[in-house]
């Protein structure tokens, strides 16, 4: 995997544009940074809120952008750039390129910038075949710009020929090589994910922070090392991820049961989920009324999923994780003895920085004989580097000794 490649994904006014979140998606899978840059014409066929929710990033547009400029505006936006990558690139967008043309954001990203260029061409057949366009692919091609496709087959328009963007996966591939190697196909991983809503009334209850994302991100990660994955999650709004089993809880026993009908079978259990340890000890079948000065609330234990999971005769290899405000390593240390797992991860939540609602985290990975400690990344990069490492320790190379 190319870990950490910073690439600039530059999309133009093509109808292919609508294929630009897959593209994505399978640049990150391969370990890149995505930024993404938008065309005026490009927004007519695909907004940026949704490529900024694939990417994690805000989406540039503008040449002349306050904001921008303020933050990463176009100048360190084209020093930033390891690779540009233009897809769809259209005929016109082509033409601009050959003559230096830098009057928007995407083209004088491409003038003012030492990056690496490549361009997925992506239009009608006959602008294809057009001599101008022909004679602008062989300028580009002898400047040292990586050409990949165009395809053949249907088109927009109704034609068929050559000019169509080559599919997202494939560009991926020319560009960065193999995708994310199948470490867990045939596995069955089973994840919790969110919070836990413990009633007290019909409209009050007891929870733990917790938006889900680094859950959903584990839960995604697995299914692209190739994993069977179901994942339980508690209240949150997030979208599941494609391809995975998703069963909705409210409650810890609610979560337990789910988790206790399907660990049989199941290769490694990830216990993200925000579990609430307590719950009222009496749930009200009415909302109580605001009357008294104070009220006494009891709390009784919840079941401690991971650990009775991790006490299974038919255990999976358990993963656990533990958010903490204070002595990060000497608690979870305790925690990883305590359930008797093997694995815990460790996140910092207190500060700004903390685990909780951010889209980036940094944390400390403990095992039988050791920590690992993983740097801050994007939750789904950081999913990626924990699977990884659960992957090594379930398979050890064997001792030369």
């Amino acid at each position: 995997m190319h870990r950490n490649t910073r690439i600039i994904l530059g999309i133009t006014g093509g109808i292919a544009a609508y294929k630009s979140p897959d593209l994505v998606r399978r640049l990150i899978e391969r370990g890149a940074e995505v930024r993404v840059v938008m065309s005026r014409a490009a927004m007519e066929f695909i907004t940026p809120l949704t490529l900024q929710a694939v990417s994690g990033h805000p989406v540039h547009q503008h040449l002349l952008d306050s904001d921008a400029e303020s933050g990463m505006g176009h100048i360190e936006l084209a020093r930033w750039a390891e690779i540009i990558l233009i897809a769809p690139a259209t005929a016109h967008f082509m033409a601009k390129i050959v003559h230096g043309e830098a009057d928007d954001l995407l083209s004088a990203l491409v003038v003012a910038s030492e990056a690496t260029l490549a361009i997925a061409p992506a239009m009608n057949r006959q602008m294809w075949q057009n001599p101008a366009t022909r004679h602008n692919l062989k300028t580009l091609v002898d400047r040292g710009v990586s050409i990949i496709g165009p395809g053949e087959g249907d088109q927009a328009c109704g034609e068929v020929g050559v000019g169509r963007m080559t599919e997202p996966d494939e560009i991926a591939q020319q560009l960065l090589g193999d995708g994310i190697p199948q470490l867990f196909s045939g596995k069955k991983i089973l994840v919790t994910a969110g919070p836990t809503w413990e009633a007290i009334d019909p409209v009050r209850g007891i929870s733990n922070r917790s938006s889900g994302k680094m859950g959903f991100a584990i839960a995604r990660a697995a299914r692209d090392f190739g994993a069977t994955v179901t994942m339980v999650r508690g209240p949150v709004n997030t979208t599941p991820p494609s391809g995975v089993e998703c069963i909705g809880v409210q409650s810890a026993r609610q979560m337990r049961d789910a988790v206790m009908s399907r660990v049989s079978g199941t290769d490694i259990f990830i216990g993200v989920a925000a579990v609430a340890d307590y719950r009222p000890a009496l749930q009200e079948d009415q909302k109580i009324k605001a009357k008294e000065p104070e009220i006494v609330l009891k709390l009784i234990k919840n079941p401690d999923i991971l650990a009775e999971v991790a006490a299974r005769e038919d255990r999976p290899f358990t993963v656990g994780f533990a958010a903490e405000t204070r002595d990060l390593l000497a608690n979870a240390k305790k925690k990883l003895w305590d359930k008797k797992i093997d694995v815990i991860v460790a996140n910092d939540v207190s500060g700004e920085d903390g685990a909780i609602d951010n889209d980036t985290n940094a944390a400390s990975l403990i095992h039988q004989t050791g920590v690992v400690q993983l740097e801050r990344a994007d939750k789904y990069r950081l999913a990626i580097s924990i699977l990884e490492k659960i992957s090594v320790l379930m398979n050890p190379e064997p001792s030369t000794a």
